[in-house]
């Protein structure tokens, strides 16, 4: 089966930010100019919201989450032709579901004194979604879209069944940010940080593992249970994958599914039944990413697969088409390559423009070696798969 760039394209794309963001730290370069329009444009699209609504940076994670569908699709697929039988892509599925977990454990430890038991990090929700998105591929789209809407309906009663909790007496022992102004009054007071069912379930399950301090709360407020839209995401992305695959009029499908999408998002906030709050993944969030990734992966379907305008994408689907090696490398090698950039080059090449943009003089060399490592692989055909 020929293998669709534009699903490399966008995958791609959605990497190379995450290197824009985490070894060149623009928001934090950005902070430091309160006063530049053009910074802090740069500040909002690569920074997290604080709670409510999105910037261009929420979009990353989703956007994983939505490609691993589509793949799956086109993988499974490929498998079956090659005479695979459903008992062994099964057992491939739980190895990867594993798999993944324990490496966004890996890397959330990475720098600290013992193992961090945690399962809000983005591999990690991506390994607990997989197995019931597995299960739901070789379903028809009835049974699809009746999982969705049921993952999302018994996340939004988890939430909606919990005591509604009261301010911390504390705000400062339970790890919400300083001079934090984001708390919703009314209905949506059950979505609030870390005093919500997530957090909750969390306090309960967290604190079985060793851990050098008591859990009381992650500052970005993200949740284990948070795996449970993840699923529902995934399976937006698994429905797009058989439209293209189908050649089912994809083009049309994603076009009305996303826009579909965006409206519900938009009716469930302001209709008052749940906030969009991407740290929670509440069914609005799934609702209004889901969308937007529905609408981008139309324009990416449309530019690269059918119009076969693939020349300015090179850069991208050398990076989509080995995403696991260049997240591993991106998180393991950070500080190593930084430091190496300085040894190097210098303290008058770090420095050339500034302290300000120390991160960016390092951040730029660190990110051109990591993106020149998957070339390599990709010339010599070595591609990390699970």
């Amino acid at each position: 089966m020929q293998r669709l760039a534009s699903f490399d394209v966008y995958r791609g794309i959605a990497l190379f930010m995450i290197g824009l963001h985490e070894l060149l730290l623009l928001d934090e370069v950005a902070a430091r100019y309160p006063g530049s329009p053009v910074w802090r444009f740069i500040h909002f699209h690569t920074s997290h919201v604080p709670w409510t609504g999105c910037s261009l940076h929420d979009l990353l994670m989703p956007s994983f989450v939505f490609l691993m569908g589509v793949s799956m699709v086109f993988s499974l697929s490929s498998r079956a032709a090659k005479g695979d039988t459903r008992g062994q892509m099964t057992r491939h599925a739980v190895w990867r579901a594993l798999v993944l977990v324990l490496l966004g454990i890996f890397i959330h430890s990475l720098g600290r004194q013992m193992t961090l038991w945690t399962f809000d990090e983005t591999l990690t929700q991506m390994g607990l979604a997989y197995l019931p998105v597995f299960a739901l591929a070789f379903c028809g789209t009835r049974t699809r879209v009746i999982a969705f809407a049921a993952f999302l309906l018994l996340h939004w009663l988890i939430y909606v069944l919990h005591p509604v909790i009261p301010p911390h007496a504390d705000p400062s022992a339970w790890n919400v940010p300083a001079g934090w102004t984001q708390d919703f009054d009314g209905f949506f007071a059950r979505w609030n940080h870390n005093r919500n069912a997530g957090w909750a379930f969390d306090i309960w399950l967290l604190n079985h593992f060793p851990r050098t301090s008591p859990y009381v709360g992650w500052l970005g407020g993200y949740t284990t249970l948070n795996f449970i839209p993840t699923i529902s995401s995934m399976i937006l992305g698994l429905i797009a994958g058989t439209w293209i695959k189908n050649n089912d009029a994809p083009l049309r499908r994603l076009l009305m599914t996303g826009v579909a999408s965006l409206l519900a998002a938009l009716a469930l906030h302001y209709g008052g039944v749940c906030p969009i709050v991407k740290h929670l993944w509440t069914p609005a969030w799934v609702f209004l990413s889901g969308g937007i990734c529905m609408l981008l992966l139309a324009a990416f379907h449309q530019l690269v697969d059918v119009k076969q305008h693939r020349r300015w994408a090179f850069l991208f689907i050398v990076i989509g088409m080995n995403p696991l090696a260049f997240y591993l490398m991106r998180h393991t090698l950070e500080v190593w390559l930084a430091e190496t950039v300085k040894t190097h080059l210098g303290q008058r090449y770090v420095l050339m423009f500034g302290p300000e943009m120390q991160s960016i003089m390092t951040g730029v060399p660190s990110l051109l070696l990591i993106t020149l490592a998957v070339y390599w692989m990709y010339r010599r055909k070595i591609f990390l798969r699970l």
